[in-house]
């Protein structure tokens, strides 16, 4: 079973690479599973909209995953509850609307789980992301409660990433970081079988500064004349993670980073 990750999207042009091109490339690659991480995905660069969730959800994406983001588009707050394809962070301050964790069950009858956490180090106040991945691991179970399980940690920095990694290690399939919008060059199954990238980059245009306008941002670093950050709106490449998952251990065979389109495509 091969499980496509994407990372964050970044306005109307990540929106519209996945709108066009997700059905034509999960075919492609033999893709059985979607998850894309959207919290960035409406046209001003932060949050989503149910109309956006749903556009990908006809589009092929399976599960979205979110982050710090989940809730600047307020109208989410309502729509969260009511979807549970959509996942905020499990680790942010109870009571919460929707859930941060969900078992899907697919047509060949396969559980996946897909676990959303958010780090702790420079980024929006929330629980112990170690204290509650303790608790996840004391009430879930590979192979038990679910045939394979995915995780979006979307943290700041690597370190926090890389101890996540390890803390998941034989305890999910994949392991995959995202909210620094660049990917990393480090896709591979760690010691006791869980696959892992430390970031799986952004859905959005890259002649930019992490999805935003680059003048812009320039501007703002250099303290001149600026307005608030807006998106980009070149093309767009589609980043992410391929993996392909063992159903009779619920670890990993294989793992790739996922690159389509855009500024990216030259390195390949």
């Amino acid at each position: 079973m091969k499980v496509l990750f994407l990372g964050d999207v970044v306005g109307n042009s990540g929106y519209l690479k996945i709108i066009n091109n997700l059905p034509e490339q999960k075919k492609k690659n033999k893709i059985d599973f979607v998850i894309v991480n959207a919290e960035n995905a409406a046209k001003e660069g932060v949050g989503l909209t149910k109309e956006i969730c749903e556009e990908f959800f006809n589009s092929g994406v399976d599960v979205i995953t979110t982050g710090n983001h989940v809730w600047d588009q307020k109208e989410i707050m309502n729509f969260i509850d009511k979807e549970k394809r959509l996942l905020r962070p499990k680790n942010l301050f109870e009571p919460a609307p929707g859930k941060g964790f969900e078992i899907y069950i697919t047509a060949e009858k396969v559980k996946i789980g897909v676990l959303n956490l958010m780090g702790n180090v420079f980024m929006k106040k929330c629980d112990d992301v170690f204290e509650t991945s303790k608790k996840f691991i004391n009430e879930y179970q590979l192979k038990e409660d679910y045939d394979i399980l995915v995780i979006d940690f979307h943290g700041e920095i690597t370190s926090e990433k890389n101890a996540i990694g390890h803390f998941f290690d034989g305890k999910a399939t994949l392991v995959v970081g995202t909210h620094t919008h660049v990917p990393t060059n480090d896709a591979r199954i760690l010691k006791n079988g869980t696959a892992y990238q430390t970031d799986a980059g952004m859905c959005g245009d890259y002649d930019s500064v992490i999805g935003m306008d680059k003048e812009n941002s320039l501007n703002r670093f250099m303290k001149k004349d600026s307005v608030k950050h807006f998106p980009s709106n070149g093309e767009a490449s589609l980043s992410g993670v391929i993996v392909e998952c063992n159903l009779e251990t619920g670890l990993a065979y294989k793992v790739n980073s996922y690159i389509f389109g855009g500024q990216l495509t030259n390195n390949k």
